[in-house]
């Protein structure tokens, strides 16, 4: 299992802790920042970093913290196949994976302590869902995904008619010549 993992400066301390909890279990993690509590920052630049890595598929699960884990949880959940969870203990932490399939848990630093955190992230972890009526719901979640189009899809498209269009003037250009 790949783990992404990302905290704007009130989640750094919670996020150091998980981070050695992961190193002793010998999962991989990438760190997405931040590197001090020294300074603030912006939860959403880690947010959208460690979402996308999930969307992408480049990691499996994510874990995100500041200070309430709202934002973080907000901000994943923009994301195309990313399923945030704001979790503030080890039940909401296994529920998210068992029956919503959770693949990013968000965590409050000013109402978690570090230990407790890392429960959260070991259950979140270790929980596999069950699917059955769960996969049902979910799926119908997954479902509203489809049915919005990506601005970056939409920028893609307007490329390629852009294209087809100047060699359309092109043919109309060749073809009044003759």
């Amino acid at each position: 299992m790949k783990v992404a993992i990302g905290a704007d400066h009130r989640g750094f301390e919670v996020k150091e802790k998980i981070k050695e909890f992961l190193n002793k279990e010998g999962i991989k993690t990438k760190d997405f920042g931040t590197i001090t509590d020294k300074k603030s920052c912006d939860y959403s630049d880690f947010a959208i970093s460690v979402a996308k890595s999930i969307g992408d598929g480049k990691y499996d699960r994510g874990i995100l913290i500041c200070g309430t884990g709202i934002g973080m949880s907000i901000t994943a959940n923009k994301v195309k196949g990313v399923y945030a969870a704001l979790c503030n203990s080890i039940e909401m932490a296994s529920f998210s994976r068992k029956h919503n399939n959770a693949n990013v848990i968000t965590i409050g630093a000013n109402y978690t302590k570090p230990d407790e955190a890392v429960q959260f992230v070991k259950t979140f972890l270790t929980e596999k869902f069950e699917g059955k009526r769960h996969k049902r719901r979910t799926d119908k979640v997954k479902s509203l995904e489809s049915s919005y189009i990506d601005k970056s899809e939409i920028e893609i498209w307007q490329k390629e008619a852009n294209k087809w269009r100047k060699e359309a003037r092109k043919w109309q250009s060749q073809a009044w010549r003759r």
